[in-house]
């Protein structure tokens, strides 16, 4: 616990120098700790310490920790890996928030699960065949899809740049994201990881995904 909290007060420091650079405020920003390989007594550790957004990659390693996290009151899930069609029934029985919905099947799976979801669209944005995502003039389509869900509420973009040890190259994308969202009259922009989110709260970020910088390296997938 005194390891988590030296990081996650580390974290915060990197935070509120980001916020003040951009004229930003600290309630803007939402910390998603993503907890992908580690354990669910991660999850409770971090719990205890004031987090409450947690992102998982895989439904389910995710299915298999619940038992153990669901009574964490006020806690929110969030799945930020690839979701395919055949999962999305049981993705939207255990998350609050799919961050990675990138087609209209997927959309409209989700929504038939009967249960109220938060939903962000993940872009691609990059040219690397690893990323997935909707492209970006195919993205309108989708939220038209997407708004006429009953059972999604839109609130956000998300993308993933191509990986550089240089986080400058990273600020070109989450500009893009930004006008992109602009232009489609989304507000939420989930977008930076542990090496980049300077940038990412700089170019408008909302959401926050890290890892690594709160729990060290992962010896998993």
């Amino acid at each position: 616990m005194t390891y988590l909290k030296d990081r996650l007060e580390a974290v915060e420091e990197r935070i509120l120098r980001a916020v003040g650079r951009s004229g930003r405020k600290r309630e803007e920003i939402t910390l998603v700790a993503v907890t992908k390989v580690f354990p669910a007594q991660a999850i409770v550790d971090a719990y205890a310490l004031g987090l409450r957004h947690f992102g998982e990659n895989y439904v389910q390693e995710f299915d298999a920790k619940l038992d153990a996290v669901k009574h964490l009151g006020g806690a929110r899930f969030h799945l930020i890996g690839h979701l395919q069609s055949n999962k999305a029934r049981r993705a939207a029985e255990i998350f609050h928030t799919i961050q990675t919905v990138n087609r209209s099947k997927l959309a409209r799976r989700l929504n038939e699960a009967g249960r109220t979801l938060e939903v962000m669209l993940e872009v691609k944005l990059s040219e690397e065949e690893t990323k997935t995502g909707v492209a970006p003039e195919d993205l309108p389509g989708l939220i038209e899809v997407v708004r006429a869900c009953s059972n999604l509420k839109l609130t956000g973009l998300m993308t993933m740049p191509p990986w550089s040890d240089d986080p400058e190259q990273a600020r070109p994308y989450f500009r893009r994201l930004c006008e992109i969202a602009a232009r489609n009259g989304i507000g939420g922009l989930s977008m930076g990881m542990s090496h980049d989110f300077e940038v990412a709260i700089e170019e408008g970020a909302t959401h926050i995904r890290v890892g690594t910088a709160l729990f060290g390296e992962r010896k998993g997938r």
